[in-house]
């Protein structure tokens, strides 16, 4: 599966990063990079259970592709939510169910930084990926 131009130009950051600092600092920026979510999408049905962390998601479909919008309380959790969502913008539903979003993160370096809690997070985002996409 090829990768969107946002997703190669993040990919292409990472694999020039040398250690784990500089991959959190591009990690911190990207979710400041984030588009914000308003109130109103901060809402209960938005929000992804399964996380430590408070994180929303909001998912809309167009000509069949999907567009996420995502956000968190948790700095280092918006950074990966922002490389999940460059990775899986504009998919269609096939598209996303085949991705494989932990060779994602091996190929972004970021695999070994990923604690439980933060892995199962992520995990919690891609289950109500699926449901939000099964669900249209």
């Amino acid at each position: 599966m090829s990768l969107s131009l946002l997703a190669q130009e993040a990919l292409e950051h990472f694999e020039q990063a040398r250690g784990w600092e500089q991959r959190a600092r591009l990690l911190m920026q990207m979710g400041d990079r984030l588009e914000p979510l308003s109130d109103a999408e901060k809402s209960e049905s938005n929000r992804v259970h399964g996380c430590e962390s408070l994180v929303w998601l909001v998912a809309e479909q167009r000509e069949g592709q999907w567009r996420f919008k995502a956000g968190s309380d948790a700095r280092l959790l918006r950074g990966l939510l922002a490389l999940l969502l460059v990775r899986v913008q504009g998919l269609d539903s096939k598209q996303l169910a085949q991705l494989d979003v932990r060779e994602w993160f091996t190929r972004l370096g970021l695999e070994r930084q990923l604690s439980p809690s933060r892995s199962n997070g992520l995990h919690a985002v891609l289950q109500r990926m699926a449901e939000l996409v099964s669900v249209s």
